[in-house]
C-alpha cells in the first residue's frame, strides 16, 4: 500500500505542462486576427490584413481596412504572418511512438495484400510527438499504413482531438500500393537468388492483378455477402478512393501507373517520386499528381546532379505537374515540413509556390481543398500565426494556431524540458556570479 501511495504521489507531483495538452474548446465567439501579413496559400499575399472566423469557419480574409470588428474579439497580430495550417501527407504519426519499443508500433498488418486495413483506428491522439509537430505549424496529417504490397487505407486527421473519431477529417480516403521494385541483374556481381527473386515478384504482381480483377467484378455484381478486401478496393474503379502508388524509380513509375490504368483505376497519386522529373511528360499525359518525399535525401544514382532532390519541386512546377511535399515516414522529422519547402525556395520555387506545396496543393491532392489548405471565406479556420517566415527555421515562431476555430495549446514536452533546464542553469550561473 505504501508503494501505491508513493506512486500516486509521484503522478500528482508531475507538472501539467509535461503532459500532452488537452484539445481546445469549441469556438464560442467570433475572432478577428488583425494587422498581420496574410499568405492565403493560393499565391496571394495581403499586407496589413485581417482574418475573421466564427463557429469554426472563416468569415473574412482580406485587407484590415475592409474588416468590421464590431462583433469580433480582436487579436492584434501586427507585424506577424498568417498562414493556412500546414498539411503532412504520408505519415505514421500517431501510429508509432518509440521505434525501438514494439508495443508502441501499430503501422502495419501481417500479409501482403491488406486493402481493408484502416490505419485511423490505431491513431493515438495522446502521442507526445503530436504537440511538437503542431508547434511548427503542421495541423493536419494523412495517416498512412506501411508494409506489404497493399498496406491498407489512409485517413486524414486534424491534430487536436480527444480520440480518433473526433480527429477524422476524411476517413479511408485512399489505398496505398507499394509497387514491387524492378530487379536488374548486375553484370559483374552474380546473384544466385536473382531468378528466385524475379519469380517471387512476378507472383506478387499476378496476385495483385487477380485481386483487382476480383474487386471490379465484385463491385459490378453487388453481392449480398460482403468481402471486406474487395469492398475496400471497389472505390478505386469509380474514383471515390484514390490509389497512392509508392514508387521511386522511373521504370517502376511507368510500370505501376500503366498497370493501375489497365485495371480500371480512376485516380492515381504517385508517392515518393524520386525519378518523377525523368517522366514528367508521362505523368502529365496520365494526369498523375505527385507527393514528393525526397527533398532532403540523396539522389537515386551516383551520376545524378547532387542538387537534383532540392531542385525537383521547381522542375515539377515548371513541367506543370501538380505536386505536394512530405517529409517521408519519419515521425520526428515531420516538424521540418516547412523547412523542406524552404529548401525548395532556395532552388527555384517562389515562397508562395513553396507554401502551396505544403498547404493548398496537398489539400487538392488529398481531396479536402473545399475545407482547408487556404485562408478563404467558407473554409475551416485552420490557421497559424508566426512571428516570421514559416518556411525559414531562423524565423519560424508559431504564436497562435487554430483548428476548426479552436485555439490550439502550443506547449509540448520539448518546450517544457527546454524551460526547465534553461532556468536551472541560469539560476546556477547567477549563484556563481554572486
Amino acid at each position: 500500500m505504501k508503494y501505491l501511495a508513493a506512486f500516486v504521489g509521484l503522478l500528482l507531483s508531475m507538472p501539467a505542462l509535461a503532459q500532452v495538452p488537452a484539445p481546445g474548446q469549441s469556438q464560442s465567439k467570433p475572432i478577428l486576427l488583425s494587422g498581420a501579413t496574410l499568405h492565403v496559400g493560393n499565391g496571394t499575399v495581403i499586407e496589413n490584413a485581417a482574418v475573421g472566423f466564427a463557429n469554426g469557419k472563416i468569415t473574412y480574409a482580406g485587407p484590415k481596412s475592409g474588416a468590421s470588428s464590431a462583433s469580433y474579439e480582436v487579436v492584434d497580430v501586427t507585424g506577424k504572418h498568417i498562414y493556412p495550417g500546414l498539411i503532412q501527407p504520408n505519415t505514421t504519426l500517431g501510429l508509432v511512438e518509440i521505434n525501438s519499443v514494439r508495443a508502441t508500433i501499430d503501422t502495419r498488418e501481417v500479409g501482403e495484400l491488406n486493402p481493408n486495413i484502416r490505419s485511423v483506428i490505431a491513431y493515438n491522439t495522446d502521442s507526445d510527438i503530436i504537440p511538437t509537430i503542431r508547434a511548427n505549424g503542421i495541423l493536419m496529417t494523412q495517416l498512412t499504413p506501411v508494409g506489404g504490397t497493399i498496406s491498407g487505407l489512409s485517413s486524414i486527421v486534424q491534430l487536436d482531438a480527444w480520440n480518433w473519431e473526433d480527429a477524422i477529417v476524411k476517413a479511408d480516403e485512399g489505398i496505398h500500393l507499394n509497387w514491387p521494385t524492378s530487379l536488374l541483374p548486375l553484370d559483374n556481381i552474380p546473384n544466385p537468388r536473382y531468378a528466385e527473386m524475379k519469380q517471387k515478384r512476378e507472383h506478387t504482381l499476378l496476385e495483385l492483378q487477380q485481386m483487382l480483377r476480383d474487386a471490379a467484378v465484385y463491385k459490378a455484381a453487388k453481392p449480398e455477402k460482403e468481402n471486406l478486401k474487395l469492398a475496400a478496393l471497389a472505390g478505386l474503379f469509380d474514383g471515390s478512393r484514390k490509389l497512392y502508388l509508392h514508387a521511386n524509380f522511373a521504370k517502376d513509375i511507368l510500370e505501376g501507373v500503366n498497370f493501375a490504368k489497365q485495371q480500371g483505376v480512376k485516380e492515381i497519386v504517385l508517392v515518393g517520386g524520386g525519378d518523377a522529373v525523368a517522366v514528367t511528360d508521362f505523368l502529365k499525359t496520365n494526369n498523375i499528381s505527385v507527393i514528393y518525399s525526397g527533398v532532403h535525401q540523396l539522389p537515386n544514382r551516383d551520376d545524378d546532379d547532387i542538387d537534383l532532390p532540392y531542385k525537383t519541386p521547381f522542375l515539377l512546377q515548371q513541367a506543370g505537374i501538380p505536386f505536394a511535399l512530405d517529409y517521408d515516414l519519419s515521425i520526428h522529422g515531420i516538424r521540418n515540413l516547412p523547412f523542406i519547402a524552404g529548401t525548395a525556395v532556395a532552388y527555384g520555387l517562389s515562397k508562395e509556390q513553396a507554401l502551396s506545396s505544403v498547404t493548398l496543393n496537398t489539400a487538392r491532392i488529398l481531396g479536402i481543398a473545399d475545407r482547408v489548405g487556404s485562408v478563404e471565406v467558407g473554409k475551416d479556420a485552420s490557421i497559424i500565426v508566426s512571428n516570421g517566415d514559416i518556411l525559414d527555421m531562423r524565423t519560424n515562431d508559431v504564436t497562435h494556431a487554430f483548428i476548426q476555430g479552436r485555439q490550439v495549446d502550443l506547449n509540448n514536452k520539448q518546450k517544457y524540458l527546454y524551460d526547465k533546464f534553461k532556468n536551472k542553469y541560469e539560476s546556477e550561473a547567477k549563484q556563481v556570479l554572486n
